[in-house]
Formats: structure tokens, sequence, C-alpha cells
């Protein structure tokens, strides 16, 4: 175990591993609601999020919101809202996960075009922030208390 581990697990701290693909992506396999998914961690997205096309699939609830995403090359996209999902990361776990959706199918055609796996969503510092994350790149994991 390593001294990092060691010394954050007493803390409250559950390891959360992580997979880094050919595209430098930060890969962690999550459930939402229940359901098993692909999630990119990014420490530059203020949300975390889903893409509209998962709405069904993830049985995610709805609201309107006036607030516009930006990020990837695109700009001034409508969202909705979603609000007390269920998230967990490992045996990380959280019941009030809230949500931004959009249309995300401008990510998974840049992943596609690089031959990458299509994503379902991205954890963004919404959580990274709340769970006090904490990266180890070299041993591929992260950190939420």
């Amino acid at each position: 175990m390593s001294s990092l581990k060691k010394s954050i697990s007493k803390k409250g701290y559950v390891q959360i591993p992580l997979k880094i693909t050919k595209t430098n992506h930060l890969i962690v396999k999550a459930r939402l609601n229940g359901v098993k998914g692909r999630f990119i961690l990014d420490t530059g997205a203020s949300n975390s999020c889903i893409g509209l096309d998962e709405v069904e699939k993830y049985a995610v609830q709805t609201i309107e919101s006036e607030v516009k995403a930006a990020g990837a090359g695109a700009t001034g996209m409508e969202t909705l809202q979603s609000e007390k999902n269920r998230l967990k990361m490992g045996k990380w776990k959280t019941k009030k996960f809230n949500l931004v959706v959009f249309d995300m199918s401008h990510v998974n055609k840049a992943l596609e075009e690089h031959n990458a796996k299509k994503i379902d969503g991205i954890i963004g510092a919404d959580i990274l922030i709340s769970g006090d994350a904490i990266i180890d790149y070299k041993n591929s994991c992260f950190y939420l208390k």
C-alpha cells in the first residue's frame, strides 16, 4: 500500500480507480442512479454533466435551466438540470448529486475521431471540491472523502 493511500485512508478518504486513455483523458467508472457508465474526470469542468441522449438510460428527471454550457470548442449550449441523483464511484457515494444535462455529441465525436470509446458524462469540480479530491496520477486513481 502506498504511503499516500495509508495516510489519507486514516482521514476517511476512499480510493477510486482511473483509467488513462490514449487521448490522456482520465476515465472513471461510476454508477448513476444504479446504472453503470463511463465518465471523464475533468478538473476544468465546473459541473458534472451527462449528455441529453443519456437521460433515459440513467432515469434522470430534468427541469429547465437558464444556464448556458460551454466547453470543448462549443459555447452557448442549452442545458437542463437534474437534482438529487445517486452517484457511486468505487466505495464512495452520494445521494444528493446534481447534474447539468446538455448535448455532448461534440465531445463523443472528438473522442471517436481519435478512436477512443464514448463517454456518458463528465465528473467535474463540483464533486472534486465537495469530496476534497486528491488525484494520484502515478497510481491512476483518485481519492474522495
